[in-house]
């Protein structure tokens, strides 16, 4: 075998144990943080206990995701009748940054003491405790993408918050409120549901979800059309890194008789796809074939498609799309 070659698959067997390894290491530091008390006396109690049992900013970062998500609700009733906005008055710059962070620090303690927030409170407490145990971090706002809706909305509004902590040299996005569970319709309120998908986030599939004020990522510019026409994808879609090379755009110009091409990766013949027809009813996909790691299929539509088409794989939504 050539020397290449070799010193290739020795490099890519090391990455994969370093990710392996690394990926069991996060797995303990939930389990300990998991036996943590719900209730510290202060921030500062719980960035010791941190700092105590955690040696890497890795550790430390996810750790402080892990109790926050495993202990703070969403407070749904706060996002449905939010507080009036609080004004304050001002003679001097150094009055108002101080006034600022009174009120930062008032949004820090309600959210630790009352173990409810909206993602602002969210945002802060951990942008509070990563800066006790030495880490670099952000907080940024911009928009949300969670609803069929959303595909192919004309504007992004300013309705989410999330943070960005500096681990290793490297900026890692980090969604805790989505962390922390999400919210059931059907059942109509939160449901707890500890998803460790929102720490270090691929950046492709966060900001498929996300749009920052900014809109820019380290210096980068986003697209906005993508971000708003593009399709809408779902937890699981991030978890077992299903990307959907085909169709990039998330609103389908089609006719009757027309055929949709659909192809995801790391899906196999192996794997149950279906879609939804307008009544509600799975339709399994017809003749899918294994193309470079990924299943493609086709999507007839008639009739009988409705106005969005949600494809899943073995009972979980994946991907979807809006039928135009």
């Amino acid at each position: 075998m050539p020397q290449k070659k070799i010193a290739l698959i020795f490099l890519l067997l090391n990455i994969f144990a370093i990710n392996f390894t690394f990926a069991q290491k996060i797995n303990e530091v939930d389990k300990i943080v998991a036996k943590y008390p719900k209730n510290f006396d202060s921030t500062e109690k719980l960035a010791d206990r941190i700092e105590k049992d955690f040696d890497s900013d890795a550790e430390r970062a996810r750790a402080i995701y892990s109790w926050i998500a495993f202990n703070i609700r969403y407070d749904y009733n706060a996002y449905l009748n939010p507080p009036r906005v609080q004004g304050f008055s001002y003679s001097t710059e150094a009055e108002k940054q101080r006034k600022i962070k009174q009120l930062n620090d008032n949004l820090i303690q309600k959210a630790f003491n009352s173990k409810k927030a909206v993602c602002e409170g969210f945002t802060a407490l951990y942008q509070n405790l990563a800066e006790q145990v030495g880490l670099k971090c952000e907080i940024v706002k911009g928009d949300s993408k969670t609803r069929l809706a959303d595909i192919g909305r004309k504007n992004t509004s300013s309705n989410h918050a999330w943070n960005m902590v500096l681990i290793n040299k490297k900026w890692r996005l980090i969604d805790v409120t989505w962390g922390q569970g999400y919210y059931d319709s059907n059942k109509g309120r939160m449901v707890n549901d500890f998803n460790p998908i929102y720490f270090d986030t691929d950046p492709d599939y966060f900001f498929a979800k996300h749009f920052p004020d900014s809109g820019s990522f380290l210096g980068s510019r986003l697209s906005k059309d993508d971000f708003l026409n593009g399709p809408l994808i779902y937890n699981k879609t991030i978890e077992n890194d299903y990307k959907i090379k085909t169709p990039s755009s998330g609103i389908m110009e089609v006719k009757n008789g027309d055929k949709i091409t659909v192809e995801i990766k790391n899906v196999s013949k192996s794997n149950q796809v279906f879609y939804l027809n307008k009544k509600n009813q799975p339709v399994k996909v017809q003749n899918p074939k294994e193309k470079r790691g990924a299943l493609e299929f086709q999507i007839l539509i008639d009739s009988n498609v409705g106005n969005y088409i949600t494809i899943f794989v073995d009972t979980d939504s994946i991907v979807s799309f809006k039928i135009v």
